[in-house]
């Protein structure tokens, strides 16, 4: 059965058939611009609003919400029809709202020190799945006192979004043709799944790109994100050159700080060889900490000086805020109640994870 936010304009057509043509607009505005239940879709009538409630369901059912930083940070835990579970990170900045979602439940990736990847990988999600994270974290935010715009979206939650690219890319077309969300504000994230960000280059939206690096040797990557042994940093490096040329918008890396294994002066003139031709930001992400990652994230310090080493060659480096840690919502906590499989520096990485063709 479609959820409320799986079919197009088309096939909501399609389903209203014998209804008045100007009520696909009513439901269509109603969902995407008010961004309403269809129970609470007034202007229609209320036999409509039954079998839409009943014949769209949602996709989403809320099990459990947290909230730390005084309210500003909100993460829910949803299951779906099939009982497999994800989770969603609103974060209220000064001045702006930014909801973290989640395009599979798990992540076949393996990276060690991030907890969804420990936990291992259920599914892909569905186009429905993914925009209604982003129309529940809406809603909450203009619910809030003061009412908030929700402003950002990041593929940044649970799996690589990149490895569920067609739903992943639709998902992207819905929040910016009818949600109304530019492309500036809507970020993908991938671990480096090259044929992923060759075919991304080629889409007409120029999205945001973060690229999850957190090494830049091909020795200490291929153990810290086992993708690399499939897809190492040549080239990963040509396909954001790639992105980059295509569509002139600055690239991101991210590196998560792990005590002694990245942060060292060495690691910085590697990161700064291969960012600094990309003209990349670089985003320093001390290590939150998992279940199943013995390895410990750098003093804040050490982030600090890494960061100014960076400076001092020439790459534009910033120095991300934790949010959430308390509540396991920050960078690499997501987990979704799965148990964590301790895994760590030393074991031999796991085969580089299967990606779908392109």
């Amino acid at each position: 059965m479609s959820t409320l936010y799986d079919v197009d304009r088309t096939e909501l057509g399609a389903l209203l058939t014998g209804e008045p043509r100007f009520r696909v607009d009513q439901v269509w505005e109603g969902l995407y611009t008010q961004r309403r239940a269809p129970e609470d879709l007034t202007n229609l009538p209320k036999a409509l609003r039954s079998r839409l409630a009943a014949e769209l369901p949602p996709a989403l059912r809320p099990v459990a919400e947290s909230s730390s930083d005084g309210g500003d940070t909100v993460k829910w835990l949803w299951e779906m029809a099939d009982g497999a579970t994800i989770e969603t990170v609103l974060m209220h900045y000064p001045g702006r709202s930014t909801v973290c979602v989640s395009t599979q439940a798990g992540c076949a990736m393996g990276c060690g020190f991030c907890a969804t990847g420990q936990a291992g990988f259920e599914r892909n999600l569905g186009v429905g799945e993914i925009v209604e994270q982003v129309v529940h974290a809406w809603r909450r935010a203009e619910a809030s006192s003061p009412p908030r715009r929700l402003n950002n979206v990041v593929f940044m939650g649970m799996g690589e979004p990149l490895a569920n690219y067609d739903r992943t890319w639709a998902a992207v077309t819905r929040l910016h043709d009818d949600l109304g969300l530019g492309a500036r504000h809507l970020t993908l994230s991938t671990v480096g799944v090259v044929p992923g960000i060759r075919r991304l280059a080629t889409e007409a939206l120029p999205v945001n790109l973060a690229v999850s690096l957190h090494a830049a040797n091909d020795t200490l990557r291929d153990e810290l994100v086992p993708i690399n042994r499939r897809y190492p940093l040549a080239e990963l490096h040509d396909a954001c050159a790639a992105y980059l040329a295509a569509k002139n918008r600055r690239l991101s890396f991210e590196w998560a700080m792990i005590d002694g294994v990245n942060d060292r002066a060495a690691d910085a003139e590697e990161l700064a060889d291969f960012a600094r031709s990309l003209r990349a930001h670089v985003n320093l992400i001390p290590l939150n900490a998992t279940p199943g990652w013995p390895t410990t994230g750098s003093p804040p310090e050490r982030v600090a000086a890494f960061r100014d080493m960076l400076i001092d060659l020439r790459v534009n480096a910033t120095i991300r805020a934790n949010r959430g840690t308390d509540i396991d919502a920050a960078c690499g906590q997501l987990r979704a109640n799965h148990e964590a499989t301790p895994v760590g520096l030393g074991r031999r990485p796991p085969q580089p994870p299967a990606v779908p063709p392109y």
